[in-house]
């Protein structure tokens, strides 16, 4: 089940726009929103930036567990749903009140993704997200697993114990393990692509080429006494 569509931002009265990042670890959709930010900053646009597992109140108290290794997928999933939650009521809606462009680096459909594939019932994760509102656009950046893995691997010195899926069981190995786990989650994000009416990006192509197709997008939700203004291009 998609989130309803009664669950929009035009439907509540709210002013603002919602963009939202997805894709698994090195598909390069961090860099993309940094740069649509900074787009958006250069024309004049509120824009406040959020990433997932970075509520102040929360983020410590998460870190503590993973440190240990004994969190289990019940406990992982509520945990960054308590995270995303007094970020949605501190600052996302909030600002999406006051007409800021909010850009979410990761959005609920990151858990749909990764707590499925930990076994979470795939019905009680989207029940525990259903306040959430639809976003104006959801950017899916799709990219090859093996792409994805070099990104990663040739920018950190070792893979971190969840990030690598090892609470699963897949393999022994922490860089197979790793492998296994961002396919599945792989798996999860294309089931959902057109359930969820991702805006599907091709995420191989150059860094500027990405960028237009993503400001291209973004250019049609602007209000309408500004979609006639002429935006420009950062220099």
């Amino acid at each position: 089940m998609s989130l309803s569509a009664k669950k929009t931002l035009k439907n509540h009265g709210i002013p603002g726009k919602l963009i939202v990042v997805e894709g698994v670890d090195g598909s390069g959709k961090s860099t993309q929103l940094r740069l649509l930010e900074k787009w958006l900053r250069y024309n004049g646009f509120e824009v406040f930036r959020t990433e997932w597992n970075s509520s102040n109140m929360v983020k410590s108290i998460t870190s503590k567990g993973k440190k240990k290794e004994n969190l289990t997928p019940t406990t992982f999933s509520l945990l960054h749903a308590t995270d995303f939650a007094d970020r949605f009521e501190r600052n996302i809606l909030p600002l999406l009140r006051a007409g800021y462009f909010v850009l979410a680096d990761r959005y609920i459909y990151t858990a749909y993704a990764r707590d499925v594939t930990r076994g979470c019932n795939p019905n009680w994760v989207r029940k525990v997200y259903d306040f959430a509102i639809k976003p104006d656009v959801a950017f899916y950046f799709r990219v090859p697993l093996d792409t994805a893995m070099d990104r990663i691997l040739s920018g950190r010195p070792k893979l971190k114990f969840y990030e690598a899926g090892m609470d699963l069981n897949l393999s022994k190995d922490i860089y197979d393990s790793f492998r296994i786990f961002q396919s599945k989650i792989v798996d999860q994000y294309e089931e959902m692509s057109k359930r969820e009416d991702f805006y599907i990006m091709d995420a191989t192509k150059q860094i500027q080429e990405q960028q237009k197709v993503m400001r291209e997008r973004v250019r049609k939700i602007l209000p309408k006494k500004l979609k006639k203004k002429t935006v420009m291009e950062v220099p």
